[in-house]
């Protein structure tokens, strides 16, 4: 655990790095989150909209897998991602549209969110999570990663180009991915803001 001293040198514990430290307990807790993280994943997985002139659709998942990052950290974060790639691997019918295994076109953005929510998480625990344009790089940031796995990925699976690809994988998404981006940098920087009045008025009491 990280020790800082304030002004009165005064050793300071327990200040929360990401939202999750913010609940008590530790090995329990961290399993229930890494748990939940894959789960919310493979629910948001199930709201999805087909469009007709790609084989990616739209889903509620890359938002998951961000703010699950930016909220559990790096490793909480990023196994949260493993165990839902490996479940999924193992047959668990919730990637989207309710496949499993590997033989789909989309699965290269799966592998991606590992990485990206493992990023958001390692950027979040440095406080860019608790301001507007903190917040918004860092999802940008974690989408570039996810683009950068699965657009590849995609081209290899449908035989086309990577110009191709980008205009299948990526570009119908940016609109949705500033929306979700959006939304993100008003909820992480507004908890941190509700996490430290309450901090506060504990303190003072």
């Amino acid at each position: 655990m990280t020790i800082t001293m304030d002004v009165a040198d005064r050793p300071l514990v327990d200040r929360p790095r990401v939202l999750a430290d913010l609940i008590p307990g530790s090995l329990v807790r961290n399993i229930a989150l890494v748990i939940g993280a894959a789960v919310l994943t493979g629910l948001a997985a199930q709201v999805t909209i087909l469009l007709p002139f790609t084989p990616v659709p739209i889903s509620l998942q890359t938002f998951t897998v961000l703010l699950s990052g930016a909220a559990l950290g790096p490793i909480r974060g990023g196994l949260g991602m493993v165990l839902y790639l490996v479940a999924g691997l193992a047959g668990m019918p919730w990637f989207s549209e309710q496949r499993s295994g590997f033989d789909f076109p989309s699965f290269g953005y799966i592998v991606g969110f590992i990485l990206a929510a493992a990023l958001v998480g390692w950027l979040a625990r440095r406080g860019l999570d608790r301001s507007v344009p903190g917040t918004v790089g860092i999802m940008v940031l974690g989408n570039l990663v996810i683009y950068a796995l699965g657009v590849p990925y995609l081209a290899s699976s449908i035989d086309v180009d990577l110009v191709t690809a980008l205009e299948l994988g990526a570009v119908p998404f940016l609109i949705g991915d500033g929306l979700k981006i959006a939304l993100a940098a008003g909820l992480l920087p507004a908890a941190w803001w509700l996490a430290g009045t309450r901090r506060g008025r504990s303190e003072s009491s």
